[in-house]
């Protein structure tokens, strides 16, 4: 028996742990991952099973991390760095943007970096100041990263397993509010899904309901509120961010002529804003209403007490699906 139920944490502990044992060239590498675990114990018992040379505790040093893990890279590893809070991967941005994402086009193909970074996103866990962004529009501006973002545990098994086979630099978001729901995880077989295909959790007929990451609960609560007043929605979970699934969504957008983007990160230059444009392109004939977002205001990420004023809930969700149901 394959299948276990656990946390997204756990499995993507249990993925680390299995690709490790897989391949000795995979290798972690972050603050607090080794002794301690992690800050969320996300890779607890990795350091006693794989020992100090293959679960290495870094400095705090995030540019550093991503330096040392390309090189890495050149020596036939397959490094996976984990950078402990969202906020915290400017320091490294440079290294990510200039280095990691472009080594394998710069060489013309002769150079692979097949570099992992883990990001906890995303806010709803009550912390202090840079310890809740999501600075995914950021980097999926940027050529040649793969980024991808689980929403449930076999997702976040299956993922963490296909990302550190990639022999690109992928950078998983992985939504830190949404750690310790659990869910079926099937270790024994590979989803039919790719790596950058969409998923489409609940068929409907009036509009689309789309997110990713820490948004996608919330849109499948707002279905089944919408269904208790006869809308049906349909829901898809994007699952990855560069690249997009658009031949999902399309498809999608064709049957029910409307589509509503729900994300955490600010609307204004948001990821959201790539996905209403491409879908106005290839769907105007089919589109009965502009395509509506949801998501963070153009503000600073809040104060604690402050962030249920600023991330997407249901109400704004169920107004924007009436917005598009006007029309």
């Amino acid at each position: 028996m394959s299948t276990v139920k656990l946390p997204i944490a756990k499995a993507i502990t249990q993925g680390l742990a299995d690709a490790m044992r897989a391949d000795e060239k995979v290798l972690i590498m972050g603050e607090d991952v080794g002794v301690l675990g992690g800050v969320f114990r996300v890779t607890d018992g990795l350091f006693d099973e794989f020992g100090a040379l293959r679960v290495v505790d870094t400095p705090l040093a995030e540019a550093s991390i991503i330096g040392t893990g390309i090189g890495l890279c050149f020596r036939g590893y397959r490094p996976v760095a984990e950078i402990q809070f969202d906020g915290f991967v400017f320091p490294a941005f440079n290294q990510i943007t200039t280095q990691l994402a472009k080594m394998h086009y710069r060489t013309r193909g002769r150079v692979n970096v097949p570099m992992v970074i883990r990001i906890p996103y995303g806010g709803g866990i009550g912390a202090v100041e840079h310890h809740s962004e999501s600075p995914e529009a950021l980097f999926a501006h940027t050529a040649g990263l793969r980024i991808i973002t689980p929403s449930n545990a076999n997702d976040a098994y299956w993922m963490t397993r296909q990302a550190i086979e990639s022999e690109d630099p992928v950078i998983v978001f992985e939504p830190k509010r949404r750690y310790w729901i659990k869910g079926d995880v099937d270790t024994g077989a590979r989803p039919q899904l790719g790596l950058h295909q969409a998923a489409v959790l609940r068929e409907g007929r009036d509009a689309t309901l789309l997110a990713w990451g820490p948004s996608v609960g919330l849109i499948q609560e707002a279905a089944q509120v919408a269904a208790k007043d006869g809308i049906s929605l349909e829901v898809i979970d994007a699952r990855s961010i560069s690249p997009l699934d658009f031949d999902t969504i399309e498809a999608s957008v064709q049957r029910t002529g409307r589509l509503v983007i729900v994300h955490e990160a600010p609307v204004f230059g948001g990821i959201g804003g790539e996905i209403a444009a491409r879908i106005t392109e290839r769907c105007f004939y089919h589109l009965e209403a502009p395509v509506i977002r949801v998501g963070g205001y153009h503000t600073p990420y809040p104060p604690a007490r402050l962030e249920e004023h600023y991330l997407p809930d249901l109400d704004r969700v169920l107004d924007a699906v009436d917005r598009s149901l006007a029309y």
